[in-house]
C-alpha cells in the first residue's frame, strides 16, 4: 500500500512461446526466468499482492516455488498467440471483482524483463499515485530516431515518416523514447473503462537501457546470464 492505494502486481506467463520454447521458466544463471521478475516484485515496499496469471501447470507450480500467489488458472482462451496483452490483466481484475476484493491500481509486470528492479517498481508507484494521473508505462531512450528511418517503395528508398526534418548530427535531434515493457499501472477503474494503459495522461517512467532488456530470442538469453554473471563476479 502506498498513500492509503491498494496495488496489485500481475505477472502474466503464459506456457506457449515460439520463439523460446518455456521461455518463461527457462534456467538463467541458476534460476528460471520468471524468478527474477518475483523475486524483484516481493521486495517492494507497495505492492499489496503479487499473483501470476497462467494457463500452464508447470508455470504455476515454478511460481509458487518462488513464493508467488496463483489464485486461479488462466483459461486457455486468454493464452493465445493472438490474445491482445492487456485480457489478462482485465480478465484477473475481473475474477478479484466478484470475489469483491478490489484494487485502487494495478500493476502488470511481464517476466522478459528480469533486470527490472525493486527500485524500479517502486519509484513507478510513487511517481504515479503522488502526481495523481491515470497511468504510467516504463520506457527506455530509443537507439534509432524515426527521423532517420526509411521504407522502400517501389524499389526505392523513402522517407518512413511523411515530413521528416533534417538532423545531421544525433546530438541535435530531440530525445525520443519506445516502450520497454517492463512497467504498465494504471487506476483499475480506468483500465476497466479504457480496457488500454494509455489515455491523455500518462506518465511515462524513463529506464536505462540495461535495466531496459527485453528476452525475446536465444540470443537475449545468452547475453542475459553473461550480464548476470558480470554483475555477480562484481
Amino acid at each position: 500500500m502506498y498513500n492509503g492505494k491498494k496495488i496489485l502486481a500481475i505477472i502474466p506467463a503464459r506456457g506457449g512461446s515460439k520463439g523460446i520454447p518455456h521461455k518463461n521458466i527457462k534456467e538463467v544463471n541458476g534460476r528460471p526466468l520468471i524468478a527474477y521478475s518475483i523475486g524483484e516484485a516481493k521486495r517492494s515496499r507497495y505492492i499489496d499482492r503479487l499473483i501470476i496469471s497462467t494457463e500452464n501447470k508447470q508455470i504455476a507450480e515454478v511460481s509458487k516455488k518462488f513464493g508467488a500467489d496463483v489464485p486461479f488458472m488462466r483459461p486457455t482462451a486468454l493464452a493465445q498467440d493472438s490474445t491482445p496483452g492487456i485480457d489478462p490483466i482485465l480478465h484477473a481484475l475481473d475474477w478479484f471483482t466478484q470475489r469483491k476484493e478490489r484494487y485502487d491500481y494495478v500493476m502488470c509486470l511481464q517476466c522478459t524483463s528480469p533486470l527490472r528492479t525493486q527500485e524500479h517498481i517502486d519509484q513507478a508507484i510513487e511517481g504515479l499515485i503522488d502526481r495523481n494521473k491515470d497511468s504510467i508505462v516504463s520506457v527506455c531512450e530509443s537507439k534509432v530516431l524515426p527521423f532517420w528511418m526509411k521504407k522502400i517503395s517501389g524499389g526505392l528508398l523513402k522517407d518512413f515518416l511523411d515530413s521528416v526534418p533534417f538532423y545531421a548530427r544525433r546530438q541535435d535531434a530531440p530525445a525520443v523514447y519506445q516502450l520497454n515493457g517492463a512497467i504498465y499501472m494504471a487506476r483499475s477503474e480506468v483500465l476497466e473503462a479504457r480496457k488500454n494503459w494509455y489515455t491523455e495522461n500518462t506518465l511515462p517512467y524513463i529506464m536505462d537501457e540495461e535495466s531496459s532488456m527485453d528476452i525475446d530470442t536465444p540470443m537475449d538469453l545468452k547475453f542475459l546470464e553473461f550480464l548476470l554473471r558480470e554483475k555477480k563476479g562484481c
